[in-house]
């Protein structure tokens, strides 16, 4: 069967609202899809009529009496248990599919069966195909929930993978091999069990209010036992720490709580103030709701290229990764600074690839910043251009002639008449640094350094109007050139930020670079990291997924399925 991309669209009458790419199938003909409640989206019937297209008369779930395998009746259990990946079973009527299989075991003698056993057959292999694909590409889109995630995604053979189970000897097993090929989406995965059993088991403790700005070691808070409940059970104290101590921030208390603010983009300083408060009063049921839309994005994300370059926007950190695995254990990490958290000036999620190196870049002045904050700096402060090493100039390129900033040519500037533009001249003060890195895309946004080194240790830094300001522009131009031609040692790169003029180096192999978005990450030593959703992009992909989710109970869907007639 051929394997291609196509675009899934909406599933109305409660059964499942998703977008997402997948893999289509010449459909050899027609096929009645079982899961009549509404329309199924687009993938779905190619991929159940291409399973049944050697044998349309095939049963891939009863055995030759008729009755359920053990394969369905693990395939049954897998749908209930979709909510271990982070989906809603109600999305595949486990339960109707269930009633369905209980009424065929006990109609084994009817001679009228059979047309209830095909149907059911088909029934659930359309739940086990929106299942694979939900799990694979996701509920909704990447570019609905605003995400521009252009390159292709791997090819997934649902169909395949359908035949495969009902023969499997470990359907839960062969089931995995629908899941998203990441490394973290996995360890993200196994995380959400332990906090879904963190939220069931206990209430969440309720803090008292800080009595002051900040509660050091030893300093009295009546909320330290409560502290020390709450941090035990998340993995932060260790339980042997957790017997004295009081109303009172003893040593390990404080250690603790510098564990969970390293876990939670803090600064980790082992105080008690009201970010680290703030961040302990989020429920385990909170949490797993951060997992649960994570993992979603992680659906939309294409393989892994060589090289690959991903920053996780409110991590605010980049990952240079060496190979098609993301695995961040010994790659090249750095903080960096995002956009800031206004809808003008927000890093937007995308994909693009370096196709440049810049050193001793020239900083031309995007125009918002020009007529916003610039100009009227030009106006209260003589002098302030050339204080700044700016110039005016006419036309595109570095070489361009350099004017006088008079008051006609500052007004023409103003109203962007003719080719004049403001730059800043190359150098250590140089907004974008002594190094820049250019994406084409869309947005306008690119990797830069910056002289402005100590807002890398702010534990928030969403400062930039929306470019991404690296920590090390030199390990990370060390990284994008290690296979270009030339002997770019960190002696030579740091020859080239000491130049005269600004010197450009295409890639003979661009580096690829995803710009994303999650608030949680599941460490690969075992620690689980969440991050602020500095965008409300979290309270977008929820809102999304509550309009796709399923709006009727498994007794109104059971009226709409043509199997349960």
């Amino acid at each position: 069967m051929a394997a291609g991309l196509v675009r899934a669209g909406a599933i109305a009458c409660g059964l499942a609202a998703l977008l997402f790419a997948c893999a289509a199938w010449a459909a050899p003909a027609a096929i009645a899809w079982p899961l009549a409640g509404g329309r199924p989206a687009a993938g779905e019937r190619e991929a159940l009529a291409a399973a049944y297209a050697a044998a349309p008369a095939r049963r891939y779930w009863l055995d030759g009496a008729g009755a359920p395998t053990p394969q369905a009746r693990a395939a049954l259990d897998l749908l209930r248990r979709a909510a271990d990946e982070g989906l809603d079973p109600d999305d595949y009527a486990p339960g109707i599919l269930a009633a369905q299989a209980a009424r065929l075991v006990a109609s084994a003698q009817d001679a009228s069966a059979p047309g209830a056993r095909d149907a059911f057959d088909r029934t659930l292999s359309a739940a086990l195909l929106r299942y694979a694909l939900h799990l694979r590409y996701g509920r909704i889109g990447a570019r609905q929930a605003g995400f521009d995630l252009r390159a292709p995604r791997a090819e997934f053979d649902a169909p395949g993978w359908l035949v495969a189970l009902a023969t499997a000897p470990d359907v839960g097993a062969a089931a995995r091999a629908a899941a998203p090929p990441f490394l973290h989406y996995r360890l993200l995965q196994q995380a959400l069990g332990r906090y879904r059993e963190l939220a069931a088991a206990r209430s969440w403790p309720q803090f008292p209010a800080l009595p002051r700005r900040s509660v050091r070691t030893g300093e009295h808070y009546a909320g330290a036992p409560l502290l020390r409940e709450a941090l035990v059970a998340l993995g932060d104290l260790p339980p042997a720490d957790a017997g004295a101590g009081g109303d009172v921030l003893d040593a390990p208390l404080c250690a603790a709580l510098a564990r969970f603010q390293a876990r939670h983009g803090l600064d980790a300083d082992g105080t008690l103030g009201r970010r680290t408060l703030a961040a302990l009063q989020v429920t385990p049921a909170e949490r797993v709701r951060q997992i649960v839309l994570t993992l979603e994005r992680w659906r939309w994300l294409p393989p892994f290229r060589v090289p690959q370059i991903v920053v996780n926007i409110p991590q605010f950190r980049l990952f240079a990764f060496d190979g098609t695995e993301d695995r961040v254990a010994g790659t090249l990490q750095m903080p960096v600074i995002t956009g800031r958290a206004y809808k003008k000036t927000r890093t937007p999620v995308f994909t693009a690839d370096i196709e440049v190196v810049v050193f001793r870049p020239y900083w031309d002045v995007p125009r918002s910043i020009l007529v916003n904050e610039i100009l009227p700096l030009v106006q209260s402060k003589p002098g302030y251009l050339e204080r700044n090493r700016f110039e005016l100039v006419r036309g595109p390129g570095d070489d361009s002639p350099v004017v006088a900033p008079t008051p006609d040519n500052l007004a023409a500037l103003a109203l962007a008449r003719g080719a004049l533009r403001l730059r800043q001249r190359p150098g250590a003060d140089n907004t974008l640094g002594l190094i820049k890195f250019v994406l084409p895309n869309d947005y306008g946004v690119y990797l830069h350094g910056t002289p402005g080194q100590r807002n890398f240790l702010l534990s928030r830094r969403d400062l930039s109007h929306g470019c991404i300001r690296v920590s090390d522009p030199a390990a990370l131009a060390a990284y994008a050139l290690r296979n270009e031609p030339g002997a770019w040692t960190p002696e030579a790169i740091e020859a080239a930020t000491r130049g005269e003029d600004a010197r450009r180096v295409r890639l003979t192999r661009p580096v690829h670079v995803m710009l994303l978005y999650g608030t949680a990450l599941a460490a690969e030593d075992g620690r689980m990291l969440f991050f602020d959703d500095i965008y409300g992009l979290d309270r977008r992909l929820a809102e999304l997924l509550r309009r796709a989710a399923v709006t009727d109970s498994e007794g109104a869907s059971a009226r709409a399925l043509r199997a349960g007639r």
